[in-house]
């Protein structure tokens, strides 16, 4: 499927990172493992939507304060050791990559 790059980039992140969030200690789980992976979906839920709208940079802002989001929740894990420094550094390089695609589509539509 040729779909777009950010697209592209944040299903494969999901379908990194859902399995080891579904593997966390139940407390961390049900709490802040459901709402990373609640967070995830709605940014390619999201991305899809602004992909097709005519309206996109209202959209795009929120999407890029839920990537933030899901950025602070991922320090978390790390900061409570619930994931290593290795698998931390490939989905930070993940949210960044696509921080960085979700700035450059926001910039492009400010010049609309």
């Amino acid at each position: 499927m040729n779909e777009l790059p950010i697209i592209q980039k944040t299903y494969d992140l999901i379908k990194y990172y859902v399995p080891i969030l579904n593997r966390l200690p139940r407390d961390h789980k049900f709490l802040l493992g459901n709402r990373i992976i609640t967070g995830l979906y709605n940014l390619l839920e999201g991305l899809i939507n602004a992909k097709y709208s005519k309206e996109k940079l209202d959209l795009l802002l929120e999407l890029n304060s839920k990537l933030n989001i899901i950025r602070y929740q991922t320090r978390l894990l790390l900061d409570f050791e619930l994931i290593s420094t290795k698998r931390y550094q490939y989905i930070t390089q993940y949210i960044n990559e696509i921080g960085k695609n979700l700035g450059g589509w926001i910039k492009k539509e400010y010049k609309l």
